[in-house]
């Protein structure tokens, strides 16, 4: 005989699956959306079933070159990426060991999240014009003639908007590498060394496969919050633009269902970066030897 339920259960049950709804209702209509036929608008009911809206969105039709926005962002997620990876692991493993300003270096670092995105856009902005009155100041005194004849700014993809979408995804690797490191046991690598191991074969043969699927999933943010990034790249991309920030200029001229067609491209490529960590993390735990 089945226990009967307490009524808190139900109610507790109909909140979480409101909260599912709400969450992914708006994703599930526009890819819905993004499938109508050549009359189809942007609201329900759907006209007709076709790929028109995709064609259009990839033969550019004036609306945005979405192989160039797309290359530009996925290359940028994978910088992004590889960075984060690099630099969480790097300080997770220099905070292990207490030392002076640890303390005040992290809440530094970690205060960033705090900082609301489009304040940290303008302020890196302001500081690339700085650093560019500063360059044309010293190009006019020194005489340097490649200031003067081609240097236009050093706000860029790859210089302003590189550090920009660092402070946002920097400090959850940050995070995540502490947790780790505060629940890893040492004595694995104390008996490696005292077996004679290196410091870099203890920490290639012990400590990175254990902290792998970690890295994985810090990969997995870098990307993601790169590819999905807008506020904080919005005053610092300089001329070119990534996925999003052409997705929002969009909003305000397009009035077609292509705008959705680019919604469920960029979705798309958010959920197989998601399923092939996933995917990556169950073969990493399987190969695990600890």
């Amino acid at each position: 005989m089945h226990k009967r339920r307490d009524p808190l259960f139900y109610f507790c049950l109909a909140i979480f699956i409101a909260f599912i709804l709400f969450l992914y209702g708006p994703t599930i209509t526009i890819i819905l959306l993004s499938f109508q036929g050549p009359e189809g608008g942007l609201t329900f009911p759907m006209n007709g079933f076709s790929f028109h809206w995709f064609v259009k969105l990839f033969e550019g039709g004036g609306y945005v070159d979405i192989g160039s926005a797309l290359q530009r962002s996925l290359f940028l997620g994978a910088i992004v990426m590889i960075l984060t990876v690099v630099l969480s692991v790097a300080a997770g493993m220099a905070f292990r060991k207490k030392f002076l300003g640890s303390d005040l270096l992290f809440y530094l670092t970690i205060s960033s999240l705090i900082v609301p995105s489009i304040i940290l856009s303008l302020g890196i902005a302001l500081e690339f014009r700085l650093i560019d009155e500063a360059i044309k100041f010293l190009g006019l005194t020194f005489s340097i003639a490649w200031v003067k004849d081609s240097f236009q700014t050093t706000l860029g993809m790859f210089t302003s908007g590189l550090g920009a979408q660092l402070t946002w995804t920097l400090p959850f690797g940050l995070l995540i590498m502490f947790a780790v490191f505060n629940r890893f046991d040492k004595s694995l690598e104390e008996a490696a060394r005292d077996l004679g191991a290196s410091p870099w074969q203890t920490f290639s043969n012990i400590v990175l496969p254990i902290i792998g699927p970690s890295i994985l999933g810090i990969a997995l943010f870098g990307f993601t919050l790169s590819y999905d990034e807008l506020a904080r790249s919005s005053q610092v991309m300089g001329s070119t633009n990534t996925l999003p920030l052409e997705l929002k200029g969009l909003t305000t001229t397009v009035t077609t269902p292509v705008i959705y067609a680019l919604g469920t491209v960029t979705t798309a490529v958010s959920f197989i970066a998601i399923f092939s960590s996933i995917f990556l993390y169950f073969l990493l735990k399987k190969n695990q030897k600890f």
